[in-house]
């Protein structure tokens, strides 16, 4: 049975390519402009060539900087800021009408030392954290200010383990959980006109999703300017399931916030024993075909909640998942091969 709906999959992929073929080719930012915007992350370098920047302008009406306004490149020691990258971003999208996430504030990862340590290698005390943090997002935020309309944050705060609520970060271990409130204060004061987000991974997953949701809750209560969610969606061929990632939408909905779907991926792998063993390609194309469908048909669907759908990375010839979680490893999880070109799964969601 399982085998007989691979095949189906595969043949309503082919039929959609050649269907495809009679059509005219708009954009991604086409097809959808009656929905949400569409993005991509992208780095500077992805900017210098001609045919990537053409795919660029032709699919997409958002950018968010792959790397480039993250702490550790953007403002590697405390007396430097390397604004070169992500002034090229955002002076690309402002020549080409693009809109910009910002992407991010406060991480636990790809955090210089020099913010958590002083001179004698010793953790700094809370409040010299904090103020290091708002200098930070002051300087970064108000570069920016009117440029870019969103901004994540604080990024993955939340922990994965079981019984533990935020992650045991060195933003934790110095300041409790006061770092992300003080964040969204930081970066409201800065730029009053930002829509400002919470951004995780793993949010499909019942368990965590209760931990941001409970977490989200609870700046709401207390009024801090936090605006909406991103689900980060680095998924797979078999995860999440429709019924998981409609209650995600709905949760944290609920709590008057909206949704955007921030770094979108879908792996053709998968670990899980149901796909053990699923080994050609060609089952997992159609697999990763099909989940793309069902995952489009529930953003469509939630429209009114999502207000906007950010793939991480613009085609297959390079991904973050390259060598990752597998160390030698190409992924193929985009929607265009590494010649730029729209792979049968781009037919399949612009028609559905």
């Amino acid at each position: 049975m399982k085998m007989k709906a691979y095949l189906l999959s595969m043949i309503i992929v082919a039929g959609c390519a050649l269907n495809a073929k009679s059509q005219t080719w708009k954009g991604l930012k086409d097809y959808f402009i009656g929905d949400f915007p569409i993005g991509v992350a992208v780095a500077a370098r992805d900017l210098r060539d001609s045919a990537t920047r053409k795919l660029i302008l032709k699919e997409f009406n958002s950018l968010t900087a792959e790397n480039a306004m993250k702490m550790g490149p953007i403002h590697p020691r405390e007396d430097l800021y390397n604004w070169t990258e992500a002034d090229a971003i955002v002076d690309f999208a402002q020549a080409n009408h693009l809109r910009v996430r910002g992407h991010n504030l406060c991480w636990h990862s790809q955090t210089p030392d020099w913010i958590f340590y002083d001179q004698e290698k010793k953790l700094v005390s809370k409040e010299l954290l904090l103020q290091r943090l708002k200098d930070h997002i002051y300087a970064v935020v108000n570069r920016y200010k009117g440029k870019i309309y969103a901004w994540d944050v604080v990024n993955e705060a939340v922990s994965d383990a079981p019984g533990q609520n935020l992650r045991n970060s060195l933003w934790y271990q110095i300041c409790g959980d006061e770092f992300i409130t003080k964040a969204f204060q930081f970066a409201h004061e800065a730029d009053p006109g930002a829509i400002l987000f919470y951004n995780d991974y793993g949010t499909e997953d019942p368990a965590k999703r209760e931990r941001i949701y409970n977490m989200l809750k609870k700046l709401v209560d207390a009024n801090v300017p936090v605006d909406a969610v991103g689900l980060q969606a680095h998924w797979s061929v078999n995860d999440p399931s429709p019924e998981a990632l409609i209650n995600s939408i709905k949760r944290f909905s609920s709590l008057g916030l909206k949704v955007q779907i921030t770094e979108l991926d879908i792996s053709i792998f998968a670990n899980d024993k149901e796909i053990a063993t699923m080994a050609t390609d060609a089952q997992r194309v159609a697999r990763q075909a099909a989940q793309y469908a069902m995952v489009f048909r529930v953003f469509r669907r939630y429209k009114k909640e999502i207000t906007g759908v950010t793939f991480w990375n613009i085609s297959d010839k390079y991904s973050w998942l390259d060598n990752f979680p597998v160390r030698g490893r190409k992924n193929y999880p985009l929607l265009f091969d590494k010649d730029l070109k729209p792979k049968p799964v781009y037919w399949l969601i612009v028609d559905e």
